[in-house]
C-alpha cells in the first residue's frame, strides 16, 4: 500500500470508522470484499490496510523449523471478554463452581459425554439419531453398524481421556488416544493408532471433491508430532505465554493441519482438545458439547481451518469459531441445567406421593411421558451412572410396589409399565401436569 493512499485513507475518519466496524467481525477476504463495496475506497486497498493492522498487534508461535509451521494470531477485545468469562465458568473457582448442583455431576456429565461421542461422531459421518444414539450408549447392546460403533468409540474415548489429565502429551498417547476412537471403523485395522506411512490422503469437499489441502509428507509425521507435544507440553512463561484456551484451540487446528493419520484426525484433534483444557484445570469442560454446537454449522466449521491456511497461517478464524462455539455450548449448559432443575422439582412431587428414591421417581415421570418404553439394568445403570446393583434394585423395588412388571428376554430382565401403573397413578396425590 503506497504511503499517499494510506495518508488519504487515514483522513477519512468517516471510511476508517466503517471500517473499524467491519474488522470487528475479523472476516476472510471473501467476505470482506463484499461488506466493503459501501465504502468508496477501492477493497484490495482496504483490505492491505487491514492487514497492515492486523500485523503491528499479532501474536506469533512456531511449532517447528519449517515456513508452513510459523503460525500467527490476534487477540480482539471480543476475544478477551470470551476468555474472562470462560476463567470465571470453567475453572471451578468463582462461579463455576455453583453452575452444577455437586449431587448431580455423575448424571449430568454422563449426558453431556453422551452428547458430545454422538456430535463428534457425526461431524465425521456417522449415521443415526439422537434417541437411538443415546439407547445404544445407556442399554450397552453392541453396535450393528460403522456408525454406532464410532459413537461408542467415541464415548469410551472421552472417558478415557478424562483418566488421563495427569499425563504428559506423547506421540504414544495420540496413538492410543486415535486407537480407541476408531476401532473397527477404518478401512484398514492396521491404520489403528498407527501414523500415516504414505502420502495417499488428501483433505477434501466432500461434495464437490475438490482438494482443500495437502498434507505434511508422511516422513516428516515423527518430528512434526514430537513437535507438537513439546508445544503442548511446555510450561507457560512471561513472554511465551498463551491462554490455555487458545493454545487448546491450536492443538485442535494442528492436528488437522499436520493429519498424522489415515483417517480419525477430526475426532483425535477435538478429543486431544478436551484432554488439554481439562488437564490445566477447566474441569467444566467435560460438561460441554462443543461438537454438538459445531455439527450446526460444519461448513463454517471446515472455512475456518481453511481460512488459516490461505490467509498466510493465520489462526485467528480458527479460534474465534471454536470460541464462539465455546460460548454457545456454555450457554445451552446453562439451559439444561436450569431446565433439569425445574424438572427436579415435580420429581420431588413424585417422591412425596408414591414414596420412591429420586432415581425411581424419574423412571416412574419417564414412563408417565413414554408408556412404551422397555427398562433393562444396564440401561438404568448408565442413565443415573450407579452400580449394576444399585441399578436392579431400583427395579426391583418398582416392581414389588405395582409399578413395572418384567421377564426373562434371552439372559436378561427387561422391564416395563405393570397393568396396575395407570390405577396406582390415579389413586396416588400427583398433580396432573408431571
Amino acid at each position: 500500500m503506497k504511503r499517499e493512499q494510506l495518508l488519504e485513507l487515514l483522513e477519512n475518519q468517516e471510511e476508517i470508522s466503517k471500517l473499524s466496524e467491519l474488522e470487528k467481525e475479523y472476516p476472510y477476504w471473501e467476505k470482506f470484499k463484499h461488506k466493503a463495496k459501501g465504502l468508496t475506497t477501492d477493497p484490495k486497498l482496504l483490505w492491505k490496510f487491514v492487514k497492515l493492522q492486523q500485523d503491528r498487534n499479532v501474536s506469533r508461535i512456531k511449532i517447528c523449523d519449517t515456513n508452513s509451521f510459523n503460525f500467527k494470531y490476534n487477540i480482539s477485545g471480543n476475544t478477551l471478554e470470551r476468555l474472562h468469562k470462560f476463567d470465571l465458568n470453567f475453572g471451578g473457582v468463582l462461579e463455576g463452581s455453583s453452575i452444577i448442583p455437586d449431587k448431580d455431576k455423575d448424571r449430568f456429565l454422563i449426558s453431556s459425554l453422551m452428547e458430545e461421542a454422538i456430535a463428534s461422531s457425526q461431524l465425521e459421518g456417522a449415521i443415526t439419531t439422537r434417541e437411538v444414539a443415546k439407547a445404544i450408549l445407556r442399554t450397552k447392546r453392541k453396535p450393528k453398524n460403522p456408525s454406532e460403533r464410532m459413537i461408542l468409540n467415541n464415548y469410551i474415548t472421552i472417558k478415557e481421556i478424562i483418566t488421563l489429565k495427569g499425563e504428559t502429551l506423547t506421540p504414544e498417547i495420540i496413538k492410543q488416544i486415535h486407537s480407541l476412537i476408531t476401532k473397527n471403523t477404518l478401512d484398514k485395522q492396521e491404520y489403528e493408532g498407527e501414523f500415516r506411512t504414505s502420502d495417499n490422503v488428501k483433505v477434501v469437499d466432500d461434495i464437490t471433491g475438490e482438494v482443500f489441502y495437502d498434507p505434511p509428507k508422511f516422513e516428516d509425521i515423527e518430528k512434526l508430532m514430537n513437535s507438537f507435544c513439546e508445544f503442548a507440553n511446555s510450561p507457560q512463561k512471561d513472554k511465551d505465554f498463551i491462554h490455555p484456551i487458545i493454545r487448546g484451540i491450536i492443538l485442535h487446528f494442528l492436528i488437522g493441519y499436520i493429519h498424522p493419520f489415515v483417517d480419525g484426525n477430526g475426532r483425535t484433534a477435538r478429543a486431544i482438545f478436551y484432554w488439554y483444557l481439562i488437564k490445566q484445570g477447566y474441569w467444566l469442560v467435560e460438561f460441554l458439547s462443543i461438537s454438538r454446537i459445531i455439527i450446526k454449522s460444519p461448513g463454517q466449521y471446515a472455512r475456518a481451518s481453511l481460512y488459516t491456511e490461505y490467509d498466510e497461517n493465520d489462526l485467528t478464524y480458527f479460534i474465534d469459531f471454536n470460541l464462539k462455539s465455546m460460548e454457545l455450548a456454555l450457554k445451552s449448559l446453562k439451559e439444561y441445567i436450569h431446565r433439569k432443575i425445574s424438572e427436579k422439582k415435580n420429581l420431588f412431587k413424585i417422591i412425596r406421593s408414591v414414596d420412591v428414591n429420586e432415581r425411581q421417581a424419574e423412571i416412574i415421570k419417564n414412563l408417565i411421558n413414554e408408556p412404551e418404553s422397555i427398562l433393562s439394568i444396564n440401561e438404568i445403570q448408565s442413565k443415573f451412572g450407579t452400580s449394576y446393583q444399585t441399578a436392579r434394585t431400583d427395579l426391583m423395588e418398582l416392581e414389588s410396589k405395582g409399578y413395572l412388571s418384567s421377564k426373562m428376554t434371552g439372559k436378561k430382565f427387561i422391564y416395563f409399565k405393570s397393568p396396575e401403573f395407570n390405577e396406582k397413578i390415579k389413586k396416588s396425590t400427583l398433580p396432573n401436569n408431571i
